[in-house]
């Protein structure tokens, strides 16, 4: 049947066989199937010397019989396919409470029925599946502290979880379906797919952090956006900065003005004594040296901060990695250092900065070898795409890890307890990192500098 109702038939003038429905074609098939022997039947019956009643009773039965075959051959075949129907509607809408019945034996038929059961099994599965993942996200969107938005190719929203509702300051019945540019958020479609801004939305205002993507729903594009509030994170890293910071600040300055303080003290009851002491010129000479040393550790604190804050961009350049290895470990002079040769790699850096980076690990890791009388390895390799330099020592190892990378810590006499931050500060500024540890299988410590070739 065509779409303007006529048949093939009626279309092109023709019959084909082709047309007819398949019960139609089953029928007549399983009718000339008993063609040969009805034929047969009848040939003898008529032609032999039997009764005419005989005759028509038997020509009968033949026809009854042959017509009663072929029915039920045609429904042992028409009824198990509209019962496959059934069942393959059942799955293609969804509806898995249908299972077709084994015949227990070893057919086609029951080959057919087990693959369906066993097909409603596996679709039952993963809709289950895919309906507890599509739970557990949807249940991941509404408690994570990040707003999350989905665009259509026309710019209209889609999807909003309860954070992008915070952000809005409005439920999203009255969300969905609007502009990105009502919302406010039309430059989020638009720049860089990743960045960082300052904005104010009608729930909060702040610094954001925002990443764009695009994903495809029944062909057709959206965006996915999502937005991230860094004002409460960097206030608390803020917070936290400034509290290490006045921890070391006060603990230095405690340590130069207790003695200045004390020293004064002492000098102002020298002077007020009646007599004065013979020796007063030599104390008063003791305790200005005093408040003069301390002075002096407080000016160099400061300069150091001052270093610390002001470290300036990297100036970079091709910098071949063997040269700049054995020049380092040519100027410590205390011990020899031992060069472990890498491969001929070089990095695009400041090499002022990173040859200040690697004398502050080579002298760190010389300290250390004295203490024990050991050795310091100095070596390169690649890896990973980066070039990774490496400083070993057999020193006593580190005893508080947590604590190399704080500002002012040392643990050595003397130390400014810059060293490492600054070098880190550099290996960031260069887009590498910076690991400092123990050994794991020997004593001493190692410093790890990774670097982008």
């Amino acid at each position: 049947m065509v779409a303007d109702g006529q048949t093939h038939r009626e279309r092109t003038g023709r019959w084909r066989w082709s047309n007819l429905p398949y019960e139609a074609r089953l029928t007549i098939l399983s009718l000339v199937a008993g063609v040969p022997g009805a034929l047969v039947a009848f040939v003898l019956l008529w032609g032999g010397d039997f009764s005419l009643k005989l005759q028509v009773t038997l020509t009968l039965f033949v026809l009854l019989a042959w017509l009663g075959i072929s029915t039920s051959l045609r429904n042992r075949v028409i009824y198990p396919l509209r019962t496959l129907a059934n069942l393959l509607e059942a799955l293609r809408q969804g509806d898995y409470s249908l299972r077709a019945r084994e015949l227990g034996h070893q057919d086609a038929m029951s080959e057919v029925l087990w693959e369906i059961n066993t097909l409603r099994d596996t679709l039952q599965s993963q809709r289950m599946g895919a309906v507890e993942a599509t739970a557990l996200l949807r249940r991941v969107m509404e408690e994570i502290d990040v707003a999350v938005f989905t665009f259509d190719e026309k710019g209209e929203l889609r999807l909003v979880n309860r954070e992008g509702e915070r952000i809005l300051a409005q439920p999203a019945r009255r969300l969905l379906g609007r502009s990105a540019e009502e919302m406010g958020l039309a430059a989020c479609l638009e720049g860089e797919p990743s960045r960082t801004f300052q904005a104010v939305f009608p729930g909060r205002e702040g610094r954001w952090s925002m990443r764009r993507g695009t994903f495809r729903e029944e062909g057709r594009p959206h965006h996915l956006l999502v937005i991230t509030d860094l004002s409460k994170t960097l206030r608390d890293e803020e917070r936290q900065a400034w509290r290490r910071l006045i921890r070391v600040i006060g603990h230095e300055l405690n340590n130069s003005l207790t003695p200045i303080k004390s020293m004064t003290a002492t000098l102002a009851s020298m002077l007020s004594r009646e007599p004065r002491p013979e020796d007063l010129d030599e104390d008063l000479t003791a305790g200005l040296r005093v408040i003069g040393e301390r002075s002096d550790a407080l000016i160099r604190f400061m300069a150091s901060y001052s270093r610390l804050a002001r470290l300036p961009s990297p100036q970079r350049r091709v910098l071949p990695v063997a040269p700049l290895v054995h020049r380092v470990a040519a100027l410590e002079t205390r011990l020899p250092v031992e060069v472990k040769e890498g491969p001929e790699l070089t990095v695009h850096a400041d090499g002022d900065q990173l040859e200040q980076l690697l004398i502050n690990l080579v002298r760190n890791a010389t300290d250390a070898a004295l203490e024990t009388g050991g050795g310091v390895r100095l070596g390169w390799r690649a890896q990973g795409g980066a070039v990774e330099i490496r400083v070993e020592d057999d020193g006593p190892g580190l005893s508080n890890q947590e604590n190399l990378f704080v500002p002012f810590y040392t643990t050595k006499p003397g130390g400014t307890g810059i060293g490492l931050v600054l070098s880190r500060q550099i290996a960031e500024a260069h887009g590498g990192t910076l690991r400092v540890a123990n050994r794991r299988r020997a004593r001493g410590c190692e410093a790890r500098l990774r670097l982008p070739m």
